[in-house]
């Protein structure tokens, strides 16, 4: 097996570029086909026919992607290896009618996307990412606050002065999740003049000066808000932490950390035909169940598959797909957590991962009676351990902490449900699902180097 992978250097750098990059899952699926087709990819309905070697690839909805290495044998007899993760964060989406006033105050309406702690997202910078349609079909990009010239947006929470009734409540009832609302504009309407003076009221929001701000920059009314999809995520780059710089901190780790370093194996091993097509799943909506038409639960990866194998066989039939899923096997790459010595309470001793080991391999997840986990064979897992060592990766194996501490799961359940060989293999993540997560070096590194031998072996 071939083992040239690029220094621990080099992929760190240019995975924290992409992760500065992608901010939601529309960016993630964009720098990614632009990454793909810079390294010979094409568009799947561009084939006629698929030939050994053919690099292609095949996205819907400009948020989920699937791309492939074709290999010697065809599809419809051995399957396919994949290395699937997904592209969407927790974080704060706008609602339908996001705009509302209050106090003086625009704010943006919120709506939490995924598993959040709603504490860990005030009196934080925050940037507005999002894709805004008009009625015509033409779209308007929306990126602010991460520029250096670029306005932030922020929730406010009250000060400690003030705040002995709010300490008295838990954590889940000190600030209501409708309340989790941005700062979108501050500016106070002009009181009308009376008699040569300002009449004194309660002061209302500039909405006329809003709505034409929106106008001028951005071309849109606020009726187009409508049909919009606009997220709140965290301001600012990925950095790294400590003086030992063996750290990167970053805002949606789980699961772009997983989802780059399989794009990044799969481009890196194309130069190299494959008898198994390699290919390699980034899809969207799993913090949410993995539901919709971008999601795993959706039909995208089995039609992706059909147009692979309609292209190989002439006379393709539908069983023909059925049993390509089911002779395929798949490494489902997402995040696990990593020990944390201020919570030693919750993990599972001997069993959990830890910062600078590579990564995690988990047979199961889901909660305290395995529910929600495919639980791969341990055929399969004899099989990933050997072709680990062949590839000179170093990893570990681990689970989700302590039963009935909680738990959680991944898209193997709804890719095992083919009949596939599925196993959990990511990267071990501190502070999961707050706006800023913690990944090793060494272990983002690894996950690449383990993803690039299973596709290469």
């Amino acid at each position: 097996m071939k083992t040239n992978y690029i220094s621990q250097a080099e992929y760190c750098a240019e995975y924290m570029r992409y992760l500065g990059i992608a901010k939601t899952e529309r960016r993630s699926y964009a720098e990614s086909v632009r990454l793909l087709e810079e390294a010979g990819f094409r568009e799947l309905s561009t084939f006629e026919s698929l030939k050994p070697g053919d690099r292609v690839y095949r996205g819907y909805e400009d948020r989920t992607v699937m791309a492939a290495v074709i290999g010697t044998k065809p599809i419809a007899e051995v399957g396919l290896k994949v290395v699937g993760g997904h592209t969407d964060a927790p974080r704060l989406d706008l609602k339908p009618r996001p705009v509302y006033e209050k106090g003086g105050y625009i704010y943006f309406d919120c709506h939490m996307y995924g598993g959040i702690k709603k504490y860990q997202w005030l009196v934080k910078p925050l940037a507005l990412y999002g894709t805004i349609v008009r009625k015509d079909g033409s779209k308007v990009e929306i990126a602010v606050g991460d520029n250096p010239d670029d306005p932030v947006f922020l929730i406010s929470d009250i000060l400690p002065h003030l705040g002995k009734d709010q300490a008295k409540q838990t954590r889940d009832e000190f600030y209501p999740a409708e309340d989790l609302d941005v700062i979108a504009w501050s500016t106070y309407k002009k009181d009308e003049e009376k008699d040569g003076e300002a009449e004194e009221k309660e002061p209302k929001a500039d909405r006329k000066g809003f709505v034409e701000y929106l106008k001028s920059t951005y071309g849109v009314d606020e009726e187009d808000l409508l049909s919009a999809e606009l997220e709140i995520v965290p301001a600012g780059m990925p950095r790294e932490v400590g003086f030992d710089r063996e750290l990167i901190a970053g805002y949606g780790h789980d699961d772009r950390v997983c989802s780059f370093a399989g794009l990044k194996a799969l481009i890196d091993a194309a130069g190299d035909v494959p008898e198994r097509t390699a290919s390699i799943l980034m899809c969207d909506k799993e913090e949410v169940g993995s539901m919709g038409s971008t999601g795993m639960q959706s039909s995208f990866f089995e039609n992706t598959v059909a147009e692979l194998i309609e292209r190989q066989e002439p006379n393709a039939r539908d069983i023909m797909v059925r049993r390509a899923l089911e002779r395929s096997s798949m490494l489902s790459a997402d995040v696990t957590a990593v020990a944390d010595p201020h919570f030693p309470d919750v993990n599972s001793t001997g069993n959990e991962a830890r910062f600078h080991k590579g990564p995690a391999a988990s047979k199961y997840t889901g909660g305290a009676s395995k529910s929600g986990s495919s639980d791969c064979g341990p055929e399969f897992v004899a099989e990933i351990r050997r072709i680990m060592d062949e590839g000179g990766v170093t990893w570990q194996m681990a689970e989700l902490g302590k039963m009935e501490k909680g738990g959680g799961g991944t898209i193997a359940q709804y890719m095992s449900r083919f009949g596939m060989k599925v196993l959990d293999m990511g990267t071990p993540l501190m502070n999961m699902h707050a706006p800023w997560e913690l990944a090793s070096k060494f272990d983002c590194w690894q996950t690449y180097c383990a993803y690039s031998a299973y596709l290469r072996s």
